[in-house]
Protein backbone atom coordinates (compact mmCIF):
# COMPACT_ATOMS: atom_id res chain seq x y z
CA UNK A 1 0.00 0.00 0.00
CA UNK A 2 3.06 2.23 0.80
CA UNK A 3 4.64 1.38 -2.01
CA UNK A 4 1.73 2.24 -4.23
CA UNK A 5 1.02 5.59 -2.92
CA UNK A 6 4.85 6.64 -3.26
CA UNK A 7 4.53 5.48 -6.75
CA UNK A 8 0.93 7.59 -7.61
CA UNK A 9 3.05 10.97 -5.98
CA UNK A 10 5.73 10.16 -8.35
CA UNK A 11 3.65 10.07 -11.01
CA UNK A 12 1.74 13.17 -10.32
CA UNK A 13 5.34 15.38 -9.84
CA UNK A 14 6.55 13.93 -13.33
CA UNK A 15 3.33 15.00 -15.32
CA UNK A 16 2.94 18.50 -13.02
CA UNK A 17 6.76 18.59 -14.16
CA UNK A 18 6.05 17.57 -17.51
CA UNK A 19 2.97 20.07 -17.98
CA UNK A 20 5.61 22.83 -16.44
CA UNK A 21 8.06 22.63 -19.37
CA UNK A 22 5.59 22.45 -21.61
CA UNK A 23 3.64 25.81 -20.63
CA UNK A 24 7.08 27.35 -20.18
CA UNK A 25 8.12 26.30 -23.68
CA UNK A 26 4.94 27.58 -25.47
CA UNK A 27 5.11 30.70 -23.48
CA UNK A 28 8.76 31.46 -24.81
CA UNK A 29 7.64 30.50 -28.00
CA UNK A 30 4.62 32.36 -28.84
CA UNK A 31 6.80 35.93 -27.03
CA UNK A 32 9.53 35.11 -29.93
CA UNK A 33 11.96 34.02 -27.33
CA UNK A 34 12.29 30.92 -29.25
CA UNK A 35 11.30 30.94 -33.04
CA UNK A 36 12.18 28.81 -36.20
CA UNK A 37 15.94 30.33 -35.80
CA UNK A 38 16.02 29.18 -32.65
CA UNK A 39 15.41 25.43 -33.26
CA UNK A 40 16.70 25.26 -36.68
CA UNK A 41 20.08 26.84 -36.82
CA UNK A 42 20.32 30.61 -37.61
CA UNK A 43 18.70 30.73 -41.22
CA UNK A 44 19.48 27.36 -42.58
CA UNK A 45 21.97 26.22 -44.33
CA UNK A 46 22.51 29.77 -46.51
CA UNK A 47 21.07 32.66 -44.78
CA UNK A 48 20.54 34.38 -48.26
CA UNK A 49 18.38 31.43 -49.16
CA UNK A 50 15.60 33.16 -46.88
CA UNK A 51 12.72 34.87 -47.58
CA UNK A 52 13.16 38.71 -46.68
CA UNK A 53 10.16 38.49 -44.48
CA UNK A 54 11.91 35.84 -42.11
CA UNK A 55 15.11 37.42 -41.84
CA UNK A 56 14.70 39.65 -38.22
CA UNK A 57 15.15 43.29 -38.48
CA UNK A 58 18.79 44.15 -37.06
CA UNK A 59 17.55 47.27 -34.57
CA UNK A 60 21.69 48.32 -34.52
CA UNK A 61 22.82 48.03 -38.35
CA UNK A 62 23.11 51.32 -40.31
CA UNK A 63 20.35 52.13 -42.83
CA UNK A 64 21.04 52.94 -46.19
CA UNK A 65 19.08 55.54 -48.25
CA UNK A 66 19.50 57.83 -51.41
CA UNK A 67 18.60 61.29 -51.37
CA UNK A 68 16.29 62.23 -54.00
CA UNK A 69 19.41 65.49 -55.08
CA UNK A 70 21.69 62.84 -54.82
CA UNK A 71 21.46 60.56 -57.77
CA UNK A 72 23.88 57.31 -57.45
CA UNK A 73 24.79 58.21 -53.94
CA UNK A 74 24.32 56.06 -51.20
CA UNK A 75 25.31 56.19 -47.73
CA UNK A 76 24.54 54.50 -44.16
CA UNK A 77 23.18 56.82 -41.79
CA UNK A 78 25.68 55.80 -38.83
CA UNK A 79 27.61 58.40 -37.32
CA UNK A 80 31.30 56.56 -38.23
CA UNK A 81 30.09 56.17 -42.12
CA UNK A 82 28.12 59.81 -42.38
CA UNK A 83 31.80 61.19 -41.15
CA UNK A 84 33.94 59.13 -43.21
CA UNK A 85 31.63 60.64 -46.39
CA UNK A 86 31.57 64.25 -45.23
CA UNK A 87 35.31 63.65 -44.79
CA UNK A 88 35.69 62.58 -48.47
CA UNK A 89 33.73 65.72 -49.71
CA UNK A 90 35.89 67.89 -47.29
CA UNK A 91 39.22 66.26 -48.53
CA UNK A 92 37.87 66.45 -52.18
CA UNK A 93 36.83 69.91 -52.09
CA UNK A 94 39.69 71.44 -50.51
CA UNK A 95 41.87 69.25 -53.25
CA UNK A 96 39.20 70.87 -55.76
CA UNK A 97 40.33 74.60 -54.36
CA UNK A 98 43.79 74.15 -54.26
CA UNK A 99 43.61 72.95 -57.98
CA UNK A 100 41.49 76.16 -58.86
CA UNK A 101 43.79 78.44 -57.44
CA UNK A 102 46.53 77.27 -59.38
CA UNK A 103 44.82 77.55 -62.89
CA UNK A 104 45.47 80.55 -64.83
CA UNK A 105 42.64 83.38 -65.18
CA UNK A 106 42.19 84.58 -68.90
CA UNK A 107 39.23 85.58 -71.41
CA UNK A 108 37.98 83.06 -73.72
CA UNK A 109 39.73 82.49 -76.68
CA UNK A 110 37.74 82.91 -80.07
CA UNK A 111 36.10 80.03 -81.47
CA UNK A 112 37.16 80.44 -85.13
CA UNK A 113 38.59 77.45 -86.31
CA UNK A 114 36.77 75.02 -83.75
CA UNK A 115 35.70 71.53 -85.52
CA UNK A 116 34.74 68.84 -83.13
CA UNK A 117 35.90 66.00 -85.37
CA UNK A 118 38.92 67.88 -87.10
CA UNK A 119 40.30 68.75 -83.39
CA UNK A 120 38.70 66.63 -80.70
CA UNK A 121 38.78 63.26 -82.67
CA UNK A 122 35.66 61.28 -84.25
CA UNK A 123 32.99 60.40 -81.69
CA UNK A 124 33.48 57.84 -80.14
CA UNK A 125 37.24 56.29 -80.10
CA UNK A 126 38.52 53.55 -78.18
CA UNK A 127 41.79 55.71 -77.34
CA UNK A 128 41.98 53.17 -73.86
CA UNK A 129 42.65 50.13 -76.32
CA UNK A 130 40.00 48.03 -74.60
CA UNK A 131 38.28 47.20 -78.08
CA UNK A 132 35.03 49.34 -76.88
CA UNK A 133 34.35 52.96 -77.82
CA UNK A 134 34.23 55.37 -75.12
CA UNK A 135 30.46 56.13 -75.38
CA UNK A 136 29.68 52.24 -74.59
CA UNK A 137 32.56 52.21 -72.11
CA UNK A 138 30.69 55.27 -70.30
CA UNK A 139 27.01 53.69 -70.54
CA UNK A 140 28.52 50.40 -68.99
CA UNK A 141 30.13 52.50 -66.22
CA UNK A 142 27.00 54.87 -65.52
CA UNK A 143 23.81 52.48 -66.23
CA UNK A 144 22.42 49.78 -64.06
CA UNK A 145 21.28 46.23 -65.10
CA UNK A 146 22.70 47.03 -68.84
CA UNK A 147 22.35 44.34 -71.56
CA UNK A 148 24.63 44.05 -74.18
CA UNK A 149 24.98 42.95 -78.29
CA UNK A 150 28.56 41.36 -77.90
CA UNK A 151 31.29 42.15 -75.64
CA UNK A 152 31.16 46.17 -75.88
CA UNK A 153 27.29 47.15 -77.57
CA UNK A 154 25.10 48.43 -74.88
CA UNK A 155 21.49 47.84 -75.65
CA UNK A 156 19.21 48.58 -72.71
CA UNK A 157 20.11 50.01 -69.17
CA UNK A 158 19.14 52.08 -66.36
CA UNK A 159 20.23 55.46 -65.86
CA UNK A 160 19.60 57.66 -62.60
CA UNK A 161 20.65 61.09 -64.32
CA UNK A 162 23.38 62.68 -62.09
CA UNK A 163 22.01 65.90 -63.46
CA UNK A 164 18.75 65.70 -62.13
CA UNK A 165 18.08 62.73 -60.45
CA UNK A 166 15.68 61.42 -62.93
CA UNK A 167 15.39 57.90 -63.90
CA UNK A 168 15.82 57.62 -67.51
CA UNK A 169 15.47 54.09 -68.95
CA UNK A 170 17.74 53.68 -72.19
CA UNK A 171 16.50 51.68 -75.45
CA UNK A 172 19.36 51.77 -78.05
CA UNK A 173 18.12 52.79 -81.20
CA UNK A 174 17.32 55.83 -83.83
CA UNK A 175 15.00 57.29 -81.72
CA UNK A 176 15.19 56.12 -78.32
CA UNK A 177 19.66 56.68 -77.70
CA UNK A 178 19.82 60.37 -77.84
CA UNK A 179 17.51 59.90 -74.22
CA UNK A 180 21.14 59.04 -72.22
CA UNK A 181 24.03 61.21 -73.50
CA UNK A 182 27.29 61.83 -73.34
CA UNK A 183 28.20 64.99 -71.59
CA UNK A 184 31.85 66.26 -71.24
CA UNK A 185 31.97 67.66 -68.52
CA UNK A 186 34.42 70.83 -69.38
CA UNK A 187 32.40 71.01 -72.88
CA UNK A 188 34.67 70.40 -75.79
CA UNK A 189 34.17 74.18 -77.34
CA UNK A 190 34.59 75.11 -73.91
CA UNK A 191 38.10 73.62 -73.85
CA UNK A 192 38.95 74.64 -76.94
CA UNK A 193 38.64 78.22 -75.96
CA UNK A 194 40.42 77.92 -72.67
CA UNK A 195 43.80 76.34 -74.16
CA UNK A 196 43.34 73.44 -76.31
CA UNK A 197 44.23 74.69 -79.29
CA UNK A 198 47.67 74.37 -77.75
CA UNK A 199 47.35 71.18 -76.94
CA UNK A 200 48.36 68.30 -79.56
CA UNK A 201 45.88 66.13 -81.45
CA UNK A 202 46.66 63.12 -79.71
CA UNK A 203 46.17 65.37 -75.92
CA UNK A 204 42.80 66.65 -77.67
CA UNK A 205 41.80 63.34 -78.39
CA UNK A 206 42.64 62.05 -74.74
CA UNK A 207 40.67 64.90 -73.44
CA UNK A 208 37.66 64.24 -75.50
CA UNK A 209 37.54 60.62 -74.21
CA UNK A 210 38.74 60.91 -70.60
CA UNK A 211 36.70 58.98 -68.09
CA UNK A 212 36.96 61.74 -65.45
CA UNK A 213 35.90 64.14 -67.95
CA UNK A 214 32.84 61.95 -69.08
CA UNK A 215 29.28 61.30 -67.60
CA UNK A 216 26.07 59.22 -68.75
CA UNK A 217 23.53 61.83 -68.04
CA UNK A 218 20.04 62.95 -69.31
CA UNK A 219 19.99 64.31 -73.24
CA UNK A 220 17.87 67.41 -71.64
CA UNK A 221 20.58 68.66 -69.57
CA UNK A 222 23.05 67.93 -72.34
CA UNK A 223 21.14 69.77 -74.35
CA UNK A 224 20.65 72.90 -71.62
CA UNK A 225 24.67 73.09 -71.21
CA UNK A 226 25.45 73.30 -74.81
CA UNK A 227 28.82 74.77 -74.06
CA UNK A 228 28.45 76.41 -70.96
CA UNK A 229 30.59 76.66 -67.73
CA UNK A 230 30.16 76.82 -64.48
CA UNK A 231 29.55 80.15 -64.49
CA UNK A 232 26.74 79.84 -66.75
CA UNK A 233 25.02 76.53 -66.38
CA UNK A 234 25.04 73.65 -63.65
CA UNK A 235 23.30 70.91 -62.75
CA UNK A 236 19.81 70.88 -61.08
CA UNK A 237 20.59 68.86 -58.52
CA UNK A 238 22.33 70.51 -56.26
CA UNK A 239 23.99 68.14 -54.56
CA UNK A 240 25.74 66.74 -57.58
CA UNK A 241 27.49 70.19 -58.11
CA UNK A 242 30.33 70.13 -55.91
CA UNK A 243 31.63 66.55 -58.05
CA UNK A 244 30.45 68.78 -60.81
CA UNK A 245 32.99 71.20 -60.22
CA UNK A 246 35.46 69.06 -58.90
CA UNK A 247 35.69 67.17 -62.14
CA UNK A 248 36.06 70.35 -63.79
CA UNK A 249 38.83 71.22 -61.91
CA UNK A 250 40.47 68.08 -62.76
CA UNK A 251 40.48 68.47 -66.22
CA UNK A 252 41.16 71.52 -66.80
CA UNK A 253 44.58 71.19 -64.51
CA UNK A 254 45.28 67.68 -66.07
CA UNK A 255 45.15 69.50 -69.41
CA UNK A 256 46.79 72.98 -68.48
CA UNK A 257 43.68 74.87 -69.40
CA UNK A 258 42.72 78.29 -67.80
CA UNK A 259 39.50 79.75 -66.61
CA UNK A 260 37.84 82.82 -66.95
CA UNK A 261 36.92 84.76 -64.28
CA UNK A 262 33.43 84.58 -63.98
CA UNK A 263 33.92 80.13 -64.33
CA UNK A 264 36.51 80.76 -61.43
CA UNK A 265 33.95 82.67 -58.94
CA UNK A 266 31.30 80.64 -60.40
CA UNK A 267 33.53 76.96 -59.22
CA UNK A 268 34.89 78.84 -55.83
CA UNK A 269 31.69 79.56 -54.81
CA UNK A 270 30.08 76.33 -55.37
CA UNK A 271 33.32 75.00 -53.66
CA UNK A 272 32.85 76.78 -50.38
CA UNK A 273 29.51 75.17 -49.85
CA UNK A 274 31.21 71.69 -49.95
Amino acid sequence: MTSRRRRTRTTLASVIVALALAVGGYALHTTGVLGPEATTGALGPDADDAPAATVPAATDAPTVTTEPDAPGSSRASSPAATGAASERTASAAATARTALAALPVKGKAPATGYDREGDFGTAWLDVDHNGCDTRNDVLARDLDGITRKGPCTVLTGTLVSPYTGDTVHFVRGNRTSTLVQIDHVVALENAWRTGAQQLSQAEREALANDPQNLFAVDGHSNAQKRSGDAATWLPAAKSFRCTYVEHQVAVKAKYRLWVVPAERDAIARVLDGC
